[in-house]
């Protein structure tokens, strides 16, 4: 086993982690900026594995994964990071694996060049975790589809030019009967609601999409009628792996604050970090954090192997979640009155920590799929 990174690999870390490090987030709570989004395609980070020929850097699942640690520790405007990273794995890459040709050509090179943004609109109020259950329908209608349904949740879904749709032809087949499909923002009965304020990610604008009897032609559909659910998993490859990876940066990030701030920090007249309480739990993030990566990157190397590696990711997802909101409740901790300081900037990671338990499947749901594994 060669746990050596390649160093186009590490290059791209260093570049990006570099150069992201005085990326700052909006002001007030508003949304990224188009100046920001510009700046992630100018690095890459919005065709990270997409092919070159369509204007992507053509990396694989360990080097994207790489790629968007290093985001997410150079850059502490996780919203942004996120946005981004959505727009990838959960729009761009289904277009890469399920489009047609003429789609690829005319579609990706906007999403790669930062043109375009796009979002993935799967959720519905009655279908959270239940994402196969949603309502939305798709009718044929000549040589395209009619699509009535309202997604919610959509993350980048204000700000984007192009959302995946997922939509039942046939709703009695269940799973089998799912479909999705490219809607670009100006299809006629296509609209957004009102902006949601969310716990997390203050800079990645989220709201519900309304389709009203839109038309979309049928060469907007990825794959086949019936193939939504295939779509779907496989677009979770990447973000359950790759997307998670921002969450590797993110703790070494707060973790190198909570090193620096037991050194300087003095109560009774010595350093905090001097006290057994404060140096043993730092070593247990440290600890955490190392597992998580270890089995994230694991992950990514049997996809990168054209491995299922359903189980890794699940139980990479898991603990990566798991070390995120442990390490950003114990800075909170760490840190005390300054914890909760809204200017300090730590409170921010605990909340941006906490929706990776639920996106991307919950906590629940991952811990289901690997008993699944085990048999049971």
């Amino acid at each position: 086993m060669d746990f050596t990174w390649p160093e186009e690999s590490e290059q791209v870390f260093k570049q990006i982690s570099t150069a992201t490090q005085e990326w700052t987030a909006p002001e007030d709570g508003q949304p990224f900026t188009r100046e920001q989004w510009r700046r992630c395609a100018e690095l890459g980070l919005l065709g990270l594995c997409v092919p070159t020929r369509y204007g992507g850097q053509g990396y694989g699942f360990l080097t994207s994964a790489r790629a968007v640690e290093a985001f997410g520790r150079g850059c502490t405007d996780l919203g942004l990071v996120f946005s981004a990273s959505a727009h990838l794995f959960a729009a761009t890459m289904p277009i890469v694996e399920f489009g047609g040709e003429a789609l690829r050509e005319r579609v990706l090179p906007k999403l790669c060049s930062g043109e375009w943004v796009g979002a993935n609109a799967i959720t519905e109020e009655g279908a959270g975790s239940d994402a196969m259950a949603g309502q939305a329908r798709a009718v044929r209608d000549g040589d395209g589809y009619r699509i009535t349904g309202t997604k919610s949740f959509v993350s980048n879904g204000p700000a984007a030019d192009v959302f995946i749709v997922y939509a039942h032809t046939d709703p009695s087949f269940g799973h089998m009967g799912l479909a999705s499909f490219v809607v670009e923002r100006e299809t006629e009965g296509v609209s957004l609601g009102p902006s949601f304020d969310t716990l997390a990610f203050q800079s990645c604008p989220t709201s519900s999409l309304v389709l009203e009897d839109a038309w979309v032609p049928a060469e907007h559909m990825l794959g086949r009628e019936g193939q939504g659910a295939t779509v779907f998993h496989a677009s979770m490859r990447w973000e359950r792996s790759c997307l998670f990876a921002a969450y590797l940066g993110q703790m070494s990030r707060v973790l190198d604050r909570c090193v620096d701030h037991a050194k300087r920090r003095k109560q009774f007249g010595r350093r905090i970090g001097a006290n057994q309480a404060v140096s043993h739990r730092i070593a247990e993030l440290q600890l955490n954090l190392e597992a998580a990566r270890l089995l994230l990157y694991r992950a990514c190397w049997r996809l990168d192997r054209g491995e299922p590696a359903t189980t890794d990711i699940a139980m990479a997802k898991l603990a990566v979640s798991r070390a995120a909101v442990d390490t950003a409740l114990s800075a909170v901790r760490l840190f005390a009155g300054l914890g909760v300081r809204t200017d300090v900037g730590i409170e921010q990671e605990l909340r941006n920590a906490v929706p990776s338990t639920i996106f991307s499947g919950t906590s629940e749901m991952h811990l289901e799929m690997i008993a699944k594994e085990l048999g049971l």
